[in-house]
């Protein structure tokens, strides 16, 4: 590394440990460069109010990438020396989570050909843990490793070393914890321990020594500086005290320091495939080298998108936070000119000051892209890195306190231990331009898109948010992917904000799959393709319909309110505190988020959201449930749709988990469906059991945030693919997925008496399915000569989707059904289809599908149709046709 990649940006106009040795008497004494390296901060904690905050290490006080990672590859130089060259290819490093794991990744870099391994707090569903041990003085202290090579913590055997790092040692008491516990699994004769700086006392240096002679091993040391804390009498007690008296004097939070929240927009990295993302289960050489080849190409998209983001604000750089003046510049950190070499501008203007902050454990990947992006554009800006962490610290505004402001915000990566605060120190106040933050895919969820989440936090303070997501890295069982796709979000896929839902489908917005119903329904009933090969074409409403859909959503908004609150208030009831909705996609998806929303409303909770592909005759996507197996437990998984027919993606559904398992899928997953309306009586979990009209099955797309029908075929989709989707942009215009979201919303606090009222009944009811629809649709199938179930839609959203979409024969119509049927009449009128009013229906409509369908049945203008019932006494008039001959429009969304 060269002296300027290496020089800390340190100009110590004052020391960022100043306040709290001034109130405490608390002092750094050893190595001259400690007062460098080291600020002090306070927290909240029991066993230590002081915390050594480093100026290096790149997790609370912002610095420059190539600082960070050059202090740990130094460091692993260090050691490469101290083992010599054969034995250094023998090492195994381990890293410790959660401030370490950037850190010792750098070292092995240092070390070259050593494999890296680091301990983690997050546990992954299907790995098990290879070992783990305790932190004793931290908040979180439970440690997990989790290589995916089970023999990478063995080595080369009892001659190989282990390197183990962490950014400092106070105590050693975690060093002695980890060296007890992996030398009882795999005993070796030598270990290595790296940290930036040595804070030992005498005493416990003393301790480390008799272990190492206990155990028969050698143990070297290898540290940047070194020294102690001198800690007077009564210290953790006055600590505590002047923290709680500035808690009450300080916000909890920085405030807003911008006039209105930045943009936030994607970058596609690209991250190259089958590079894990961190260390978490093992990363290899070769994992380093391929991703060093990937780094410039990700660096450059993530400068471009930079140069299309908003202007520079030009605002107060370096007040306040640190990660300014006062906590970071030195002289080579100042240009008179923004010319950078790699990117050929040449403007005069003041360098762009970009934050690359990372997520928690999630330390080296942001950190690489922060040295690539540094490298990449030179002097044209100043690239600073740092990460969030899980720790609570005091901030204080003060060039003498390290900690200067803190954003604080709900965790977004589903943690083990249940929801709870995170932090961004050092970033408020900053005066940076842009902020990249750079995610796991695990922790891409709804939590970190909501109002209070992370993104909207950090665009309360500056100009340009960027969020780069790196897909997280499971280890795969045999025959699977390692990386699985990630969800897909609005607003790139659906009129869906990102945090409503999060689609497990493939995007096939580009590729032309509409077909005219009349040709769609030849095709299917003839056996040559499936409903799911293909698309119809998307329907619009005339004016008329769309007027009448408009009344129908204002007429009947409380009474979906109504259920969407009894389904989820019986949800959270029944299946535990933070439920993971998975709606089935597309009928199932806005009640998915209504779910989601009231669940918001009424408790606070921020429940993950995420909308999956089912066919009939095709079960569900089982890539779609293996990447919900590896973010979420299964038993927490709720799938949800909008409305029940005669139950026959009931019964699909508890087919295909069965299935699933069957060929070694994750177990867990209750294939039980919670719906709004279950007129068929197919469910134990719903809102209602009438049959109602829900103004989302009005429409197609249009209400469902754009997005078509699911799509499955060979030749898009693979077997590790998810199924796919159409996002249909071009119909903005005509899109209510929101307003209609919107409008039911509205009504929560109207409804929310009767809901808890309908609830307690429900709980104390006997809701066994009772199948009542099934049996009718049987009933149908005979009496009409149809003599097939599938073409027999029970129910008025059933019934909707024959007219949308299929060739209609006719409709039954229960007598005297009313207002709910409004629609079907138009629709029915506009296709030409007969509408029979008939008795005993358990349903208010039921559609039938022409049984027997050609083209010949429909004329050239789509609606009269020559022909006679299937029935034997060839009775009534065939009709079928497109709805666009009579009043509607139907588009292509290709």
């Amino acid at each position: 590394m060269s002296e300027r990649a290496t020089r800390e940006e340190t100009v110590n106009v004052v020391w960022s440990g100043d306040w709290v040795a001034e109130r405490l008497g608390v002092a750094l004494e050893g190595d001259d460069e400690l007062g460098d390296l080291l600020g002090l901060a306070l927290r909240r904690n029991p066993r230590r109010a002081h915390l050594l905050v480093s100026n290096v290490l790149g997790k609370h006080v912002p610095q420059r990438p190539s600082v960070v990672h050059g202090a740990g590859y130094e460091l692993g130089e260090r050691v490469r020396a101290l083992l010599g060259r054969e034995e250094a290819r023998r090492a195994v490093v381990l890293g410790y989570a959660e401030t370490a794991t950037g850190l010792g990744h750098a070292v092995a870099d240092g070390l070259r050909d050593a494999p890296y391994l680091h301990s983690t707090r997050r546990p992954v569903t299907g790995v098990a843990p290879a070992g783990g041990f305790e932190e004793s003085h931290s908040h979180a202290t439970s440690h997990l490793l989790l290589p995916e090579d089970r023999d990478l913590l063995a080595g080369g055997g009892p001659a190989s070393t282990l390197v183990l790092v962490d950014d400092e040692f106070s105590t050693g008491n975690t060093v002695l914890n980890t060296v007890r516990a992996l030398h009882a699994l795999h005993p070796r004769e030598r270990y290595v321990i790296v940290a930036l700086v040595d804070m030992r006392s005498p005493a416990d240096r003393d301790r480390l020594t008799a272990f190492a002679a206990e155990i028969g091993a050698r143990v070297d040391l290898v540290t940047r500086a070194a020294g102690t804390v001198a800690l007077p009498d009564g210290v953790l007690e006055r600590g505590q005290a002047l923290v709680a008296e500035e808690e009450v004097r300080a916000p909890a939070s920085a405030p807003p320091s911008v006039p209105a929240p930045a943009p936030v927009t994607r970058v596609a990295l690209d991250w190259p495939a089958g590079v894990p993302d961190g260390g978490r289960h093992g990363f290899t050489p070769d994992h380093r080298a391929a991703l060093e080849a990937a780094l410039p190409a990700m660096a450059e998209r993530i400068a471009t998108a930079l140069d299309d983001g908003a202007p520079r604000r030009g605002d107060d750089h370096g007040q306040g936070a640190g990660g300014g003046r006062d906590h970071g510049r030195s002289a080579a950190g100042e240009h008179d000119r923004d010319r950078s070499p790699a990117r050929g501008q040449d403007q005069v203007r003041a360098p762009r000051r970009v934050l690359v902050l990372g997520f928690e454990e999630l330390m080296y990947a942001p950190l690489r892209l922060g040295t690539a992006l540094e490298e990449a554009l030179g002097a044209e800006a100043e690239v600073r890195y740092s990460t969030t962490t899980r720790s609570p610290v005091l901030a204080v505004d003060d060039p003498g306190y390290a900690i200067r402001t803190r954003l604080v915000f709900p965790a977004h990566d589903d943690p083990a231990d249940g929801p709870g605060d995170r932090y961004a120190y050092n970033v408020a106040g900053a005066g940076f331009d842009t902020v990249v933050a750079v995610v796991d895919s695990t922790a891409d969820t709804p939590e970190l898109h909501a109002p209070d989440g992370l993104l909207a936090r950090l665009a309360e303070h500056t100009g340009q948010v960027l969020l780069a997501v790196v897909p997280s890295y499971t280890p795969a069982p045999v025959q699977e992917p390692a990386v699985l796709p990630e969800p897909l979000r609005g607003p790139d896929f659906s009129s869906y904000a990102p945090d409503e839902v999060g689609w497990l489908l493939q995007d096939l917005s580009d590729t032309e799959l509409e077909a005219p119903t009349e040709e769609r329904e030849e095709a299917i009933q003839s056996g040559g393709a499936h409903y799911a090969e293909s698309l119809p074409v998307e329907y619009q409403p005339s004016p008329a319909y769309q007027a009448l859909f408009t009344a129908a959503l204002e007429t009947s908004a409380d009474r979906i309110a109504r259920a969407v609150g009894t389904v989820t208030e019986t949800v959270l009831a029944e299946r535990g505190p933070r439920p993971v909705l998975v709606s089935l996609a597309r009928a199932g998806t806005p009640v998915g988020v209504l779910m989601r929303r009231w669940a918001r409303h009424r408790h606070g909770l921020d429940l993950p959201h995420y909308a999956i592909s089912i066919v009939r005759g095709r079960g569900i996507d089982a890539t779609a449930l293996r990447w919900l197996a590896a973010h979420h437990d299964p038993a927490d998984v709720v799938f949800v749709d909008g409305w029940t027919g005669k139950g026959a993606i009931t019964r699909e559904l508890a087919a295909a988990i069965e299935a699933f398992e069957a060929s070694g899928g994750p177990a867990g997953f209750d294939p039980e469906i919670a719906v709004l309306a279950d007129p068929g009586g197919c469910v134990r979990t719903y809102g209602t059991r009438e049959d109602f009209l829900i103004p989302s099955a009005c429409l197609n797309s249009t209400v469902s945030g754009l997005i078509s029908r699911t799509v499955l075929r060979a030749d898009l989709v693979g077997p590790d693919d998810f199924h796919g989707g159409k996002f249909y942009r071009e119909l903005a215009a005509s899109d209510v997925s929101n307003h209609f979201l919107d409008t039911v919303t509205a009504r929560f606090d109207e409804v929310a008496a009767e809901v808890d009222d309908a609830t307690k009944e429900l709980l104390a009811a006997d809701r066994a399915p009772t199948w009542e629809g099934w049996a009718a649709v049987e009933r149908i199938s005979e009496e009409y000569g149809i003599h097939d179930v599938n073409l027999v839609k029970p129910g008025v959203g059933e019934t909707t989707r024959v007219l949308l979409r299929r060739v209609p024969w006719k409709i039954l119509a229960r007598r005297g059904a009313g207002p709910d049927l409004e629609h079907i009449r138009l629709l029915a009128e506009q296709r030409g289809v007969p509408v029979e009013e008939v008795d005993d229906l358990p349903y208010s409509c039921v559609g039938l599908i022409h049984p027997r369908f050609t083209r010949g049945a429909t004329g050239a203008d789509g609606k009269a149709a020559a022909g006679g019932s299937p029935a034997a006494d060839g009775g009534g008039a065939v009709r079928g046709g497109n709805p666009a001959a009579d009043g509607g429009e139907a588009v292509r969304g290709a």
